[in-house]
């Protein structure tokens, strides 16, 4: 009898088709090319679970042609997108 803990059967991952994926393009200017951007936004103390000031980075994407974010990625930032 061994003592080593059993392991779980896994079952085989589901191969995803990407040619039926929808590609995102950008709502200026069509591009599809992205690049990762980072929002800052500062919590105040108040706010703030532990009681001090702090930053707290969210990671989102820019056209890589035009910079403009997709506003589905701004949902619930509270920040609205620039039009250009």
């Amino acid at each position: 009898m061994s003592t080593k803990p059993q392991r779980k059967f896994q079952e085989p991952k589901q191969q995803l088709d990407l040619s039926k994926a929808s590609t995102m393009n950008c709502e200026a200017c069509g591009n599809y090319l992205f690049i990762q951007s980072t929002i800052i936004k500062k919590i105040s103390a108040i706010m703030s679970p532990n009681g001090q000031e702090g930053l707290m980075p969210i990671d989102v994407y820019s056209c890589g042609n035009c910079g403009q974010v997709p506003r589905e990625m701004l949902k619930g930032t509270g920040i609205e997108p620039i039009e250009k």
